[in-house]
């Protein structure tokens, strides 16, 4: 019984560490501060006021509202309607750190801003995605 828990409760920390892992080199692996030209999206205004900003609330709200335009897109642009699994992983980290957000914010704003930069990249890597499929070219 002890045997059988022990290993349950390492493979679930080995799965949880992948996982992380796993989204940290999906985000690394992308040119992030490449956006299209042109976008109606904010998430670049929001990584800029990151740092300056003391109360993040508002730009939450604002990266929140290009998630779902984004995965909108995303879900209603792919063919067949399979979702690769890269993108699957990274809308699950989006909302991992948006409960890891809202758990910190209060009592650890630093934590908080972290997991909101997070929240950015992926966001960004989700829009580069999303111009990939439709052919758009990226600017610096």
């Amino acid at each position: 019984m002890i045997a059988s828990v022990l290993i349950s409760g390492v493979s679930v920390a080995l799965l949880g560490y992948w996982f992380r892992y796993t989204c940290l080199l999906l985000l690394q692996n992308r040119n992030l501060q490449a956006v299209p030209a042109g976008n109606q999206f904010v998430f670049a205004e929001v990584r800029e006021r990151l740092g300056k900003e003391p109360d993040l609330d508002p730009l939450s709200r604002l990266l929140e509202r290009d998630y779902r335009v984004l995965t909108y897109l995303l879900r209603h642009a792919t063919q067949l309607g399979t979702q690769p699994l890269e993108e699957r992983i990274l809308i699950l980290d989006y909302r991992l750190m948006k409960c890891w957000y809202r758990l910190t914010r209060r009592t650890a704003p630093e934590q908080a801003r972290r997991a909101l930069g997070e929240m950015i990249s992926v966001v960004a890597c989700l829009a580069q995605k999303m111009g990939e499929q439709a052919g758009l070219q990226y600017e610096i």
